[in-house]
């Protein structure tokens, strides 16, 4: 079974092609400036790629050109449109409707459509990949809708409620929801299996850690807690994004400066995190090249970072009374030793002690454990597979249907 997974944002669409019975990868690509110019970046599993500047007015031009790239006689990988049997959709919020994911129809849309308060960046991206895929394969053709908020639809109340009226949870659905859950679900199943125990016996920290970073404890492999909220802001320091901060902040800059609360939020969003107390980059290898140069700004973004981290490594040891792994995943987690040997510092007396000759020796973007052979709580370090994780979904839901 061949399954096409989507990744739509606002100007971009990413895409990978899955041969399920094989468990590998055909072929992987990505549209961008769609709406300005366009352009294609396609990368087969077994032949020389290539990439192109196609006229891309909307995502169901580029998802044309996405088709048509997988066909090519030179560059495509399967024959037909008739080998592709089904599209998984990374969608960023499914509010308190989904848990899981679900096969994509009139109402799905519908449901996530009501969600676009919640993610106003991203679900209405989402919505337009599988409206283009359904203008290009047919509205009958399978699409199924993956969710970044369903891993934390598990929290228990003292985890996801707010301190706040509970009518605007009941009205509005305002809760801690999290992201970066397929991410999480992925690594936290992965430490299990590499631990040779099963989920349901341990207690597991995952660090997301890349421009977009959370954490999240996950108990008997279900999330218990994690570290965004209702929006992807709350939480870590992340690369342009504040994290959590008293929200009066956002009051006293609105009369200081005369902006409104949107032009605030922008601000906290786009402007803060690691580029607003650099004034430089929001790039982890930016700030470590400048730190060794003696920036003491970029240092400074580094220490905010790994502290917090640390926090809630901490924290989440409180909540689920113990950890067994913690993971470091994502493109910083995967990559940065420096930022995994800052987190752990000082993590000894809980148990957690890392080994620094297999953390500087661990080959980058692969999995490795890198604590000592003493640490009573192992550290693992996991590619993340997001999107392998939408395919065996999308898959396990077609067939389902069928």
């Amino acid at each position: 079974m061949n399954v096409l997974v989507v990744n739509a944002g606002s100007s971009s669409l990413k895409y990978q092609l899955f041969d399920m019975d094989k468990n590998t990868v055909l072929a992987k690509g990505l549209c961008e400036r769609i709406g300005i110019d366009g352009r294609i970046t396609h990368s087969p599993a077994d032949k020389e790629g290539f990439k192109a500047d196609l006229p891309m007015k909307t995502h169901a031009d580029a998802i044309k050109y996405v088709i048509d790239a997988l066909v090519d006689k030179n560059h495509g990988v399967v024959k037909s449109l008739k080998e592709i049997d089904a599209v998984g959709h990374r969608v960023l919020h499914g509010g308190a409707k989904f848990h899981e994911s679900v096969l994509i129809d009139d109402k799905v849309l519908a449901a996530i459509e009501e969600c676009i308060p919640l993610g106003p960046l991203h679900n209405p991206a989402n919505l337009t990949g599988i409206r283009s895929c359904a203008e290009v394969l047919g509205k009958d053709f399978p699409q199924v809708a993956v969710f970044d908020t369903a891993f934390g639809m598990t929290m228990p109340e003292k985890a996801f409620l707010y301190a706040i009226p509970h009518r605007y949870y009941d009205d509005y659905k305002i809760r801690r929801y999290g992201f970066h859950g397929t991410s999480h679900r992925f690594v936290s199943a992965r430490a299990a299996q590499m631990l040779g125990r099963p989920a349901s016996e341990l207690k597991i920290i995952t660090c997301h850690l890349g421009n977009g970073s959370s954490v999240s404890a996950v108990k008997n492999g279900k999330c218990v807690d994690t570290s965004m909220g209702l929006t992807p802001l709350e939480g870590l320091p992340m690369g342009t994004r504040s994290g959590s901060i008293d929200p009066a902040v956002i009051e006293f800059i609105s009369e200081h400066e005369n902006k409104s609360a949107k032009e605030v939020l922008r601000i906290l969003n786009k402007e803060s995190g690691m580029l607003g107390i650099t004034g430089k980059s929001s790039d982890f290898r930016d700030l470590h090249a400048e730190a060794k140069k003696g920036d003491d700004r970029c240092q400074l973004a580094i220490d905010i970072f790994t502290y917090a981290v640390r926090k809630y490594i901490g924290a989440y040891m409180a909540a689920m009374e113990g950890v067994d792994a913690v993971v470091f995943t994502a493109g910083v987690g995967e990559n940065d030793r420096e930022i995994r040997a800052d987190v752990c510092k000082g993590l000894d007396f809980m148990g957690i002690s890392l080994d620094e000759d297999k953390n500087s020796n661990a080959p980058r973007g692969t999995e490795a454990v890198i604590s000592k052979d003493s640490s009573k709580a192992k550290i693992l370090v996991i590619p993340t597979n997001e999107e392998l994780v939408i395919a065996k979904d999308t898959v396990d839901i077609v067939l389902n249907r069928k």
